[in-house]
């Protein structure tokens, strides 16, 4: 049974992005509209005024100061307030596909590889753009992967638990290197017209190469890997093939993104932290053998309240990074961008953990060492 190695990590965003103050104008424009559209019934009471967004209640709230994004202009767009995407021919890559393949062509140039160095390719996001072929298989076929490719979603801990299929399938030999890529095309499963949610997600693609660690190659040796689910309605979506044979059918509103934020926060914060001390301690590993926690990146709060309770002490930035200023919420790609953009630094033997939590409730962890060649 072979140990496993994180090999290199890749990157895709779009090239465009959204400032708070771009989303908050667009914003407060329908939200003036919509309010004397409904004026009549907003004073008879019969509706709530929609309030007022501003940047500084969603840098508070969050910690985010803009995001990548697909189509900035339909989102701005009042009148719409959605990505606008143009269908694709079949023999076409989707949009997903797309950016992961970029994605992991640039984790595989960072080490000198290609795609037919790939035995295994396993797609896991937030939600997949169809439901088959899989996206993973997609991908494989335009990278020149071999092997198996098969998609997977756990929410936000999406690439976390990605990461453990891939380290088992490695350790018991189904494949000898694997990529991992979590496409998170997640825009457009916002509501842009509710003010609590309106800033939180932005697009990115990310790619983890994994494979044996007796090939003697350098890079993040994985020493333990553990995820727990526990049932929780608190973050949801509604969107699904069965949607179109409802009756009555539901509003579109329905199927986008809600969440009971407070509640996800009482409830999270224990619940991540109680798990990464405990999978810590079973490893035998301590909080100051920790350099960095790469957490999940839904909110900045959040990660400070977690990192105090890991570290038992005030922390440094550098020991709990976060990415939420150029990338807002990720979803499940959050906590590897966080690790792709913040592990330069590190020498032989320091250790971290990549942590990410979200709907389910779900939470994995990973604590990884660095090792030379």
């Amino acid at each position: 049974m072979s140990d496993v190695i994180i090999r290199s990590t890749g990157l895709w965003t779009p090239p465009h992005s959204i400032s708070n103050a771009q989303l908050v104008e667009s914003y407060n424009a329908y939200a003036a509209r919509w309010n004397a559209e409904h004026a009549g019934e907003i004073e008879r009471g019969e509706r709530e005024a929609k309030q007022p967004s501003s940047v500084e209640f969603i840098e508070k709230a969050s910690g985010i100061r803009s995001r990548y994004a697909i189509d900035p202009d339909g989102i701005l767009d009042t009148s719409r307030l959605r990505p606008k995407v143009e269908p694709r021919p079949d023999d076409a890559l989707c949009l997903m596909a797309e950016a992961g393949v970029v994605a992991v062509k640039d984790a595989l140039n960072r080490v000198g590889l290609d795609g037919g160095d790939v035995d295994g390719v396993i797609c896991s996001a937030t939600s997949m753009q169809r439901t088959y072929p899989c996206v993973a298989i997609e991908i494989q076929d335009a990278i020149g992967a071999t092997g198996f490719g098969f998609d997977m979603s756990v929410a936000c801990s999406s690439a976390t638990f990605a990461l453990q299929q891939a380290v088992n399938a490695i350790r018991c030999g189904q494949a000898n290197r694997i990529v991992v890529v979590t496409p998170e095309i997640t825009t457009p499963q916002l509501n842009y017209t509710d003010r609590d949610s309106h800033f939180i997600f932005g697009d990115v693609a990310v790619a983890v190469i994994l494979e044996r660690a007796d090939w003697g190659n350098p890079g993040w040796k994985i020493l333990s890997t553990r995820l727990k689910t526990q049932y929780s309605n608190n973050i949801r979506s509604n969107q699904g093939f069965l949607n179109r044979c409802e009756e009555p059918a539901r509003d579109e509103d329905e199927m986008l993104f809600v969440q009971n934020g407070r509640r996800v926060f009482k409830e999270v914060c224990p619940m991540v932290a109680e798990m990464i001390l405990q999978h810590m301690g079973d490893c035998g590993l301590t909080p100051d053998d920790m350099k960095r926690l790469w957490l999940h990146q839904a909110n900045s709060n959040m990660n400070r309240v977690i990192a105090q309770k890991v570290f038992g002490r005030e922390y440094a930035d550098a020991e709990a990074p976060t990415i939420l200023d150029e990338f807002a919420n990720t979803a499940g790609a959050g906590s590897v961008v966080c690790f792709h953009r913040h592990n330069d630094d590190f020498e032989t033997g320091e250790k971290g953990l990549i942590c990410s939590f979200g709907a389910g409730y779900s939470v994995g962890s990973i604590f990884v060492e660095r090792v030379a060649a």
